[in-house]
């Protein structure tokens, strides 16, 4: 069993804005500053534990191409308050819980199916993982209603977040740092 923590790995979940005044709002690369994975080999399996409060803006997000000047300190800090607080109702719910139920090769990566725990709403979840330079990097896109998120909103609705979310999470391939 190897055990990694975001020391040794990382986590980033992106938000993407709508709505009549998304021209002045910004996508979000936020970053899951607490967690923990244990991954299994023999069989394989994936158990991890993200804690829900402590998601923190990395930076606002162009395109492809980071801003991090774009978002003053105390914006960082009211953003980080509204997904703790009003989003994921951390203070509720702190945990949020990923089990695998199945993993089998695929090319470079891996087919995952499991559970994901998040607000106090259990869904299924499939994900796909692939080599990206020493690490193996898995995405899936969330669809916050299904677990009982209210998406952020603001300016009475003519700022908004999507429904849905990117989450990006990379891990060191066995062998390599951190394992």
């Amino acid at each position: 069993m190897r055990r990694l923590t975001q020391d040794q790995a990382w986590c980033h979940v992106f938000t993407f804005r709508e709505g009549l005044l998304s021209p002045v709002g910004h996508d979000l690369r936020l970053r899951v500053t607490r967690f923990t994975l244990e991954l299994g080999e023999q069989p394989l399996s994936v158990w991890a534990r993200f804690d829900a409060a402590s998601l923190q803006v990395d930076c606002a997000v162009e395109g492809n191409t980071d801003r991090p000047d774009a978002l003053s300190e105390s914006d960082r800090r009211k953003i980080e308050r509204a997904v703790r607080d009003e989003v994921l109702r951390a203070h509720r719910h702190p945990d949020i819980v990923f089990r695998s139920q199945h993993i089998v090769p695929a090319g470079d990566g891996f087919e995952v199916a499991g559970e994901l725990t998040l607000c106090g709403c259990t869904r299924p979840l499939r994900l796909r993982s692939r080599a990206q330079g020493t690490d193996q990097v898995a995405e899936v896109r969330l669809h916050q209603p299904d677990f009982g998120i209210r998406p952020y909103t603001a300016l009475l609705g003519a700022l908004r977040v999507r429904p849905d979310v990117l989450v990006r999470l990379g891990v060191p391939a066995a062998g390599q740092r951190g394992s």
